[in-house]
């Protein structure tokens, strides 16, 4: 995990917000940071034979004159992660840049929206949640306003997205040497069996792990320390998936937390 995390800079205070978010990761989990400056409102990935269209709103785009400027300002306010500015260097037959993909993060930020509206990477919905489905990296979507994160939560439901954020999780910790809490819904004698067959189950051991019954997660959301990391898997079955896999805003209302999200295509790094 030693490539860079990928940040799309939006000029406007929101945006300074979200930079400083990544900025601080990045110098918790000794990251580089790749700042991309967006000249269109739309770009390409490719993960492999998947593309994924990112639709950005006009706020990206706005005063572009600037926006190197109030970067440059923004990361002077404190500790600076090693960063460079990026540049959409190809152009595919539709006439759309495209990004690489060899990142180990990417930031996409959130806002409350209109469902009604036009859904883009400054709002959860569907553009979000495709790149989750289909980026070979994880997605961090920091909270409104920057809060730094003294502690890592893993939710665990079990599924191979939740066991690969929660290996994520063990590798963020070992880089920052902040604490680590893993919380659990069900039974946990069944969770228990899901930790040994994904050979997690020593290592969730070294740490403060919490399991609480039933199938609600939402009950117990109040439990998640206010200054948490809040790490978890996407797409995968239980109680996560009915919070996160199908109602990204339900996320957004309940747990203002920053999140760092694990799709189903995450590859780690060596």
């Amino acid at each position: 995990m030693n490539q860079p995390l990928l940040h799309i800079f939006r000029n406007t205070p929101f945006g300074r917000e979200t930079l400083l978010q990544s900025a601080d990761s990045c110098l918790k989990l000794k990251l580089s940071l790749d700042i991309f400056i967006p000249k269109d409102q739309k770009f390409l990935f490719y993960f492999g034979g998947d593309v994924v269209q990112v639709d950005l709103d006009k706020s990206y785009l706005f005063d572009p004159e600037t926006a190197r400027e109030h970067v440059s300002k923004t990361l002077s306010q404190g500790s600076l992660p090693e960063y460079k500015f990026i540049h959409q260097e190809s152009y595919t037959g539709t006439g759309l840049p495209d990004l690489p993909t060899d990142f180990s993060l990417m930031t996409c930020p959130r806002s409350i929206s209109d469902v009604s509206s036009r859904i883009g990477l400054g709002h959860i919905g569907p553009k979000v949640r495709k790149i989750v489905q289909q980026a070979t990296f994880p997605i961090l979507i920091p909270g409104a306003v920057f809060k730094p994160w003294q502690r890592i939560v893993v939710l665990y439901g079990g599924s191979p997205s939740a066991g690969k954020a929660l290996q994520l999780a063990f590798t963020f910790q070992q880089r920052c040497k902040l604490p680590l809490q893993i919380i659990s819904i069900g039974d946990h004698a069944t969770l228990e069996t899901m930790l040994e067959d994904q050979g997690l189950i020593d290592q969730v051991k070294q740490h403060d792990w919490q399991v609480y019954s039933g199938s609600l997660l939402q009950k117990h959301l109040f439990e998640i320390p206010h200054d948490a990391l809040v790490v978890l898997g996407a797409y995968g079955h239980g109680p996560v998936k009915a919070l996160f896999g199908s109602s990204m805003e339900l996320i957004q209302s309940k747990l203002p937390n920053p999140l760092l999200v694990v799709g189903p295509k995450y590859q780690p790094h060596e």
